[in-house]
């Protein structure tokens, strides 16, 4: 149950983080929004974790957990810029899918998932497939499903690898993970000359920091009190909220079809959590 409870409250501070994040990138640079917002999430772990965490990480999770942080950052980039140029309704249950990922793995590692499971799986794809078409243009994808694609597998990869980091130490595992995202996004900023934001800017920023690592230590510590197939996937529930939160506030509209495609990668999502 505290693992369960751990990874719905994972879900939750993700959901309103990149709600907050995808809109945010609409009018600054997502660059800007990921540099900043996963700065102050680093500083905000660091406190936490020198009064609660405990011994540091080996040199294996250390490897892990940087792996983790690069493809956590890839994810939130990728999911920010598709939400800034698409409908937050048709991307955010199509980075839903990056549950698919650690059910992957697990049968490269010789699993075998129960026939329900393959169900949720076979439910996902069909609803991306749903979900990313163009209402009225055969064979042609929405805008942002080829960035929300690329945020499913930062997101799997994120689970798979944050797994092994955090069985060390979860708080630890949050904070190299996070070192590791907030060193690429801030370098890419620079690079990019992409990092300019105004005083005003700077609470959202800083809060769509706060909610990420929030969710990403709640992940981290419900790994280690479940299996990481059930827990990455109900992790994973998070468009429910970024969806509800979009029709109410942006009173974002999605096509039919494309909202069943969104219910029925979500289904597919549950149904894997509820045989894993």
């Amino acid at each position: 149950m505290i693992a369960i409870g751990l990874a719905l409250a994972a879900s939750w501070l993700w959901g309103v983080g990149d709600f907050l994040g995808g809109v945010t990138s609409r009018r600054l640079a997502t660059l800007t929004v990921l540099a900043i917002s996963q700065a102050a999430g680093l500083a905000a772990i660091l406190v936490v974790a020198s009064f609660a965490g405990g011994g540091f990480l080996g040199g294996t999770a250390i490897a892990a957990a940087v792996a983790a942080g690069v493809g956590g950052a890839l994810g939130l980039g990728c999911l920010y810029r598709g939400m800034a140029v698409g409908a937050i309704g048709v991307v955010a249950p199509i980075s839903a899918t990056a549950a698919v990922v650690p059910v992957t793995v697990g049968l490269a590692r010789g699993e075998r998932p129960g026939t329900t499971q393959l169900a949720g799986v076979a439910l996902a794809l069909a609803g991306v497939a749903l979900v990313s078409r163009e209402p009225g243009s055969p064979g042609r994808l929405s805008a942002g499903v080829p960035l929300a694609f690329f945020a499913a597998l930062g997101f799997g990869s994120y689970f798979v690898f944050m797994d092994h980091a955090s069985a060390d130490d979860a708080y630890w595992a949050v904070v190299v993970a996070r070192a590791a995202a907030a060193t690429l996004a801030v370098v890419a900023a620079v690079a990019w000359g992409s990092l300019h934001v105004s005083p005003r800017d700077f609470p959202v920023l800083i809060a769509i920091g706060l909610f990420d690592v929030a969710a990403n230590l709640a992940l981290a510590l419900a790994l280690n009190e479940g299996l990481a197939s059930i827990v990455s996937v109900l992790a994973s529930l998070y468009p429910v909220v970024t969806i509800l939160l979009a029709v109410a506030i942006l009173r974002e509209r999605p096509a039919r079809s494309q909202a069943l495609g969104g219910a029925v990668a979500l289904t597919g999502v549950g149904l894997i959590a509820s045989a894993a």
